[in-house]
This record gives C-alpha cells, structure tokens and sequence, in this order.
C-alpha cells in the first residue's frame, strides 16, 4: 500500500518531523516540497529560505507592498495563514491554525521563536469613536515584534504595537496586549506576568 499522501498530511500538521525523514521519503518530500514553493514564488512576493517546509494547505498572501520572508529551518504548518508583511527568521515554527497578519507596519519574528497552534497575530487595529461605525473607522498599525526564542502557547493572542522581548513566554489562552520583559513568563487575559525563566 502506498502511504505517501498519508505522509504528506502528517507532515502538513507535524511538520517538525519533515526534518527527521528517512531516506526513502526524501525521494518523493523534496520535489514536493520544492513544487510547493517554487509555485508560491512564482505567485506571491516571497521569498523562502533553505530547508524550509510549507504544508500545501497553508494560505500564504503576499501582494507586493506585503512581501513574507521565510528564513532558514523554519516551518510553516497546515492551515496557517501569513498576509505579509511578514518576516520570518532562521529555525521558526508556525503551527497549524494560526494567523498572522502583518497590517501595514508589519510582525517581525526573530530567530528560533516557537508559535503554537490557534495563535494569532494582528498587526493592526481599528479605531473606537462612538457615531461611526467600527467599518468605517480608520485603521492604524504600529507593528508586532517577537524576539530571538519567544514561545507563544497554544490559542495565544498578539495584539497590533507589542514586543516580546528575548525569551519570553506567553501561556496557552493569553492575550498579550502589552510589551513583555525578556524572559518572562506571562499568561492570562488580558496577559500578566507569572513568573521569570531562570537557569
């Protein structure tokens, strides 16, 4: 029995394990893979580093003017959606179902940053003023930036303006609606800090 296609949705929402495939795989998980992204080049205004995975169910939109940039070893799971601006660094995970979305100023993720499943990211928001309608208030960006090896647990929120400095860590069900300090442990709704990541 052939399992391949099996394989190709495992991997679209495991992604992690593209990296671990034996030989036999690899004949058929690269041109896959290089198809898959070759296309989207093609089509979007990306660009996509080395060794990197995009399940095929992912939504990635990026008119120019909203470019994604994937860097090296990262992954990018099943049912994600990025509408740039979106930059990614080296060794980043999206997991499935998240969204993020860049606005007009853009999210920054930075090297080895972990984003698990149901996160969302918007880089946006609209104004508030009662006697318009919230359709017709104006829309600002500030912004979101996630440093070097920031984790956001499963169901996080990010709203438009915050930064998560290096290591810190946003709980499952968080909304972070505020900046973070490096290496703090945040959780709740809307996120408080809960403790400190010490050696």
């Amino acid at each position: 029995m052939d399992y391949t296609e099996q394989h190709k949705k495992r991997l679209s929402y495991m992604p992690w394990l593209y990296f671990r495939l034996k030989t036999m795989h690899l004949e058929w998980a690269h041109p896959w893979q290089n198809d898959i992204q070759q296309t989207l080049m093609a089509m979007e205004t990306i660009s996509i580093g080395k060794n990197v995975f995009i399940a095929p169910e992912a939504n990635i939109f990026a008119e120019p003017g909203r470019a994604i940039e994937i860097g090296d070893n990262s992954y990018i799971a099943a049912d994600v959606t990025l509408h740039g601006p979106v930059r990614i660094g080296q060794n980043v995970s999206i997991n499935h179902h998240s969204t993020l979305d860049g606005g007009s100023a853009g999210i920054d993720i930075a090297d080895h940053c972990r984003i698990a499943a149901y996160s969302h990211l918007y880089a946006f928001n609209h104004g508030l003023k009662a006697g318009r309608l919230i359709s017709e208030q104006p829309v600002k960006s500030r912004g979101i930036a996630l440093e070097r090896d920031v984790w956001l647990g499963s169901h996080t929120g990010v709203t438009d303006g915050v930064t998560m400095a290096e290591g810190s860590v946003a709980g499952m069900n968080s909304v972070v609606t505020c900046n973070v300090p490096a290496y703090t442990i945040v959780a709740g709704n809307p996120a408080r800090p809960i403790g400190k990541r010490e050696l």
